[in-house]
């Protein structure tokens, strides 16, 4: 029979015409040119060839001759009418090149008959461009949660996502897909990463971008504050009165010694620059430390205990 235009649109040969519809809707966003700018020429011998196909399957007279005698019968008729060359380089039958425009405004809603005037002059592919774009759902998001310690050194981590797309006949699949994801030192929480067209998809729209938004898990020693880190330390009133050295671990596995020599008072704290959260800006460089101390005060005290204090407290407020 030649070219199967059937086998062309990738529809059954008892397709109704919403089914011819839907296949071209489909194939057309496809193989739209200013889609595939890598192979366009490719893209614009498929698109004619889509086009050619509904055109002769969409009209029943054209459809009825098609399936009787094939592309001979349509060759012998008034149909065959020369204009430009179908992709199959055997096909002698040939397709009016402004029924690609009234095709597409045919399907997406856009006026019907021959262009004229300015309309004439634009692209056959504009109506599924706009149509593409002008009905692209709403992104979809997914929280990314990091320990603060990935985010302070940086790791990478691979996403297994499942979606909903489209198989070639319009028909809803679930494919599974491994996304790799950086994270970079000092991204904080609310950062988005986006993967475009990697979400959901519906047959004849575009897919959803997918979103994955930094959440941070809670720590167990740090808290943040933009890019600082802080801790609190507790201390005996002993310690708070005569000084005392502390270890304090890092988010990448270092112990600083911090010696604290002065009498800690309520609201003291110890300030250690660069020691805190990477700026994602610049990884050189960092925010600080900040060390808060909370005082344990004993529950009781013996008598002999409170004459000590009220002999060596009371004897150096004298002074």
């Amino acid at each position: 029979m030649g070219v199967d235009y059937y086998d062309i649109l990738k529809v059954s040969r008892s397709a109704t015409e919403d089914d011819l519809k839907k296949s071209y809707k489909r194939l057309a966003m496809k193989w739209h040119p200013d889609k595939n700018p890598v192979n366009k020429k490719e893209a614009e011998a498929k698109f004619k060839q889509i086009s050619e196909a509904y055109d002769v399957l969409s009209d029943p007279q054209k459809r009825r001759i098609y399936d009787l005698c094939g592309e001979e019968g349509l060759m012998a008729t008034e149909f065959g009418t020369p204009s430009y060359e179908s992709s199959n380089s055997n096909s002698a039958f040939r397709h009016n090149p402004l029924d690609a425009e009234d095709i597409l405004a045919e399907i997406f809603g856009g006026s019907s008959g021959k262009k004229s005037g300015p309309d004439r002059n634009r692209s056959p592919y504009t109506e599924v461009r706009n149509t593409s774009v002008s009905v692209k759902p709403a992104a979809i998001e997914s929280k990314l949660v990091c320990s603060l310690e990935e985010l302070y050194k940086g790791a990478r981590r691979k996403m297994r996502i499942s979606r909903v797309v489209p198989d070639e006949f319009g028909k809803q699949k679930t494919v599974e897909e491994i996304l790799k994801i950086d994270i970079k030192p000092g991204w904080k929480k609310g950062t988005k990463i986006t993967f475009p067209e990697k979400g959901n998809q519906e047959s004849g729209v575009a897919p959803a971008d997918l979103i994955f938004v930094v959440d941070e898990k809670p720590h167990a020693i740090f808290k943040r504050n933009g890019n600082d880190l802080v801790v609190n330390q507790k201390i005996s009133l002993l310690e708070a009165l005569t000084g005392q050295t502390f270890s304090v671990p890092t988010l990448d596995g270092r112990n600083l010694i911090i010696p604290v020599t002065d009498i800690i008072k309520p609201g003291y704290e110890v300030v250690i620059p660069k020691e805190g959260m990477p700026i994602s800006r610049d990884a050189s460089k960092k925010g600080n430390l900040i060390i808060k101390f909370d005082v344990m005060f004993p529950s009781r005290l013996t008598d002999e205990q409170k004459s000590d204090l009220k002999s060596v407290l009371g004897g150096g407020a004298d002074k």
